[in-house]
């Protein structure tokens, strides 16, 4: 059975950056997908970042391009996320998601609906 754990998460102020990491236990698979989502209060989940478990074809919304760099560790298990130039409205609940696979063209998902598996979230707070 596949778990997700977040870390990382914290209060900073804008501008600040933070690293978010995922811990994935259980046997992984290379086809994976591992995708990062956000919610904040009264809204929809959004897909902010995904990754093939293999490291390859990350990619990342148009809200964090230029800011957000999502990137795999096999050796250690994980997938981070690095947040750089954090903005107010970057304040919300992050998780990591995985996905039995990746889209027609071999990409990593960008579709909560995608995904089978969640982790607990963790909290990012940016203060203006």
């Amino acid at each position: 059975q596949v778990q997700l754990v977040e870390s990382g998460g914290g209060l900073v102020q804008a501008g600040g950056s933070l690293r978010l990491s995922c811990a994935v236990s259980g046997r992984t698979y290379n086809w994976w997908s591992v995708g990062w989502f956000r919610q904040a209060p009264g809204k929809e989940r959004e897909f902010v970042a995904a990754i093939r478990w293999s490291g390859l074809s990350p990619t990342v919304a148009d809200s964090g391009k230029g800011r957000f760099t999502i990137a795999a560790d096999n050796d250690k298990k994980t997938v981070d996320l690095q947040m750089n130039s954090l903005k107010p409205e970057d304040t919300a609940v992050y998780y990591c998601a995985r996905g039995r696979s990746t889209d027609g063209s071999g990409g990593a998902y960008t579709t909560a609906t995608k995904y089978d598996d969640w982790g607990q979230g963790t909290q990012v707070t940016v203060s203006s």
